[in-house]
Formats: structure tokens, sequence, C-alpha cells
């Protein structure tokens, strides 16, 4: 196989635009949770109160996804990424407007539209300009994003809040998201269109075989058993992302007394972890295939490998040691970042380009409607009986069930078979990004 330096390495630049979008996605989502403590007793919001304003913001990431990967498939990955990055720009910045409980619950529903055109966006990027053996590693590093976001956050957002207020912290965020927009529309293009990129590394992108741009009825797309492995992933694994997200900072509060400056250490030290996971977790399977492995194979060894990874969690709520407890909780993160660097892959393992975006958005929906189930579960649980403990039995065993219920439906991770279904769908001729 030829070299990095002979192949070129420009597919790695837009590689670390996507890194860069994650990473301030997850500033954004971010800023609320290391703020929580502080707001909740500033605003007199209960567990249930503040359990509403996470899940207006799930509810939101789950309606966009129902039509951000369409949305993203037809507009192209360039126009499409920036219109969901300007939505949620202005989103983050529209909480430092807000005063209780319902206008933050509006805030954080307008970031949920707006976010849910990230991954979807993200993994059609990858799709288009790396060949599968590097997918995983790709997604693996853009995916890291949400772990650096999380250390950015308890970082800058302490410092930004003591010194100008909590409203200059969603000000702050918002102003990245901007710059962000304002890069990727002067940069991005299709690998056909990119005049930088060199003749080989071109030919390497595209040596697999083209694929017809046709636009796929989600309908057509669920009659098949690899869609329904991809749903099952993520319903059962994201919430518990989701609960690491947005509780954790009020766990670390409730049970060891950590106050606003006090929570980045131990926030920074289980989200770097969660980094290290993300692309460990990648890499695994992509050495696992170069090592004879097949696909199938490799993928489902790896995520097997994550899934372990996150079982000691389950004694993380009655630790009674602090860093004891972050050191089960970081094992988790890793884990489930490995786990989700190989799952979004399996997108576009089993699915032509063209549809990428739109599979990885009805999954995206399927975690987010996870996720809201499991805010107002947690909210219940910890308003009348103040433990955290079920939560974290859910979350040790939610990833090796989820690898059972994959394998059952996708024992060989097979292609999706789109084409031998009678189209009715219209062919796009545009040839590129719009």
């Amino acid at each position: 196989m030829p070299s990095g330096a002979r192949i070129g390495r420009y597919r790695w630049r837009i590689c670390a635009m996507l890194l860069a979008a994650t990473t301030i996605s997850y500033i954004d989502r971010q800023v609320l949770g290391v703020l929580a403590p502080f707001l909740q007793a500033k605003m007199g919001w209960s567990e249930l109160d503040y359990s509403y304003i996470v899940t207006a913001f799930q509810a939101a990431y789950a309606i966009g996804l129902l039509g951000a990967g369409a949305v993203i498939d037809r507009l192209g990955t360039r126009i499409g990424y920036a219109l969901s990055i300007g939505v949620w720009s202005l989103a983050a910045m529209s909480h430092a407007l807000a005063t209780g409980l319902v206008s933050f619950a509006v805030a954080r529903f307008a970031l949920g539209l707006g976010e849910s055109g990230n991954f979807p966006a993200a993994i059609k990027a990858v799709a288009e300009w790396f060949p599968q053996r590097e997918r995983a590693l790709a997604t693996g590093i853009f995916n890291s994003g949400s772990n650096i976001g999380a250390i950015a956050a308890p970082i800058l957002v302490p410092v930004i809040a003591a010194r100008w207020g909590w409203q200059a912290a969603f000000l702050f965020t918002g102003a990245l998201s901007a710059t962000w927009v304002t890069t990727w529309l002067l940069t991005y293009r299709t690998p056909d269109a990119q005049a930088k990129l060199s003749s080989s590394e071109r030919t390497y992108i595209g040596r697999e075989p083209a694929q017809p741009r046709t636009r796929v009825p989600w309908l057509r797309l669920l009659r098949h058993r690899q869609a329904w492995a991809f749903i099952a992933a993520k319903f059962i694994t994201d919430p518990i992302w989701w609960f690491f997200l947005f509780w954790l900072p009020k766990f670390l509060h409730a049970e060891y007394g950590l106050t606003l400056m006090e929570l980045g250490l131990p926030l920074i030290a289980i989200f770097l972890s969660a980094d290290v996971g993300s692309i460990v977790g990648g890499w695994l399977a992509g050495y696992l295939i170069r090592r004879g492995f097949s696909a199938h194979r490799a993928r489902k060894g790896a995520m097997l490998a994550c899934a372990l990874l996150v079982v000691p969690v389950v004694f993380a709520a009655k630790a009674g040691n602090l860093w004891l407890a972050v050191t089960l909780i970081s094992l988790a993160t890793a884990g489930h970042q490995g786990w989700s660097a190989n799952v979004f892959t399996l997108a576009s393992d089993m699915f032509p380009r063209h549809a990428v975006a739109s599979v990885v958005g009805i999954g995206g929906f399927a975690g987010a409607v996870g996720g809201m189930l499991i805010s107002t579960v947690t909210g219940l649980l910890l308003q009348f009986t103040g433990s955290y403990t079920p939560v974290f039995l859910m979350a040790g065993s939610a990833y090796l069930i989820a690898l059972l219920v994959v394998h059952l439906l996708a024992p060989r991770l097979q292609p999706a078979q789109l084409d031998s279904v009678p189209a009715t769908t219209r062919v796009d001729t545009t040839g590129g990004e719009r």
C-alpha cells in the first residue's frame, strides 16, 4: 500500500474540521451541565425541573434528527452542515437571555434542533472523504471532539462565569460556532471538486465503486434489518452518554460536595479518558482488519471490548471515594466513545453513501428518544429516592445488551441491498455539492 506521504493527507484536514465542529457542539451542550448546580440553586429548579430542561433539548434533537439526515442528503454536506451550525450558534447565544424554567427550555429546544445535524453531516463527510478501512479511525477522531468539548467546558465555563457572569459563557460558545461556519463555507468541497486535492489522494479516496446519488425514503430503509441494528444500538446506549454529559456535574456536587470551581479536574479526567477511548476504539477495528479479521468480526470485536469497559460503572454510585468513582466513570466514558466510533461506522459499512446521513439521522432520533426517557427517569428517581444507583446499573449493562441485539439483527454486517428494491426516487444528477 502506498505511504501516507505519497497518497496525500488533505482528507485529514477535513477530519480536523469535523473534530472542531463536534468539539464546539459539546462545549455548547456542556455549558448547562457545568453550570447546573449553580443555576439550579439560583433559579430554584427542582430535580424534575432540571430534567424537563434537559428533555427539551433531547426532544428537539430527536425531532431534528427525523429530518436532518434527509435535508443534508438533499442539500449536500457543505450547505447542510453550515445551516445546522448556524442555527445552533444563535440558539447557544440565546441562553444568555433566559430568565427561568420556560425560557431555558425554549433555548435548549432551539439548540437541540440545530445540533441535530452535526453527526449526520459529519458521518456523510467521512463517507465522502475516506475509504472504508479508514472510516472508523476518522470517525473516532472527529467523535473525540465530544470529549474535548466536555473537557474544555469545565475549564472555560467556571472562569468565564466567575469573571463576566453565567450569560457570557453561552455567548462565548455561540461565537465559536459562528466562526466555524464561515471557515467551513470557504473551504469545504467534495473530493471531486476540491482543486487542492492531489490526484493520488483522489484516486485513493475514490477507489471503491462509484455509487448512485439517489434519495432513499425512510420506509425503504426501515425494511432492512441493518437499519434496525443501528437504530437499536443508538436507542440502548446513547441515553447513557446523555446521562454522563448532563448529570455527572450534579452527581459529583451531590455526592462529594464539589463547587463550580472544583468540578473541573474530575470532569477533565473523565472526558479525557473518553477522548482516548474514542480514538483507540476506532483504531482497534482498523487494526483487526489489517491483521486479517473480517470486517464484521473486527467491528464486533472492538465493540465487545468497549462494552466490557463500561461494566464496572455499576459500582460508581457506591464508590465512597471521589477518585475511585471518577476512575470507574472514566472507564465507562472511554468504553462508550470507542463503542460510538464503531457504531457510527456501522452505518457507512452497511449502507451506500447516499443513504448514510439518513440512516444516522434515524438512529440519532432513536438515541435522543432514549435520552428523553433516561432524563425523565433520572429526575423522578432523584426527586423521590435521591439515589443514582439504578441509573449506573442501567449504564453498566446497556452495551452488552445492545451488542447482542446488533448481532441478532445483523450477524455478518452484510451491506443492505437498497438497489434490489424497485426504485421510486429521483436520481440527483447535479454531481456534487450545491
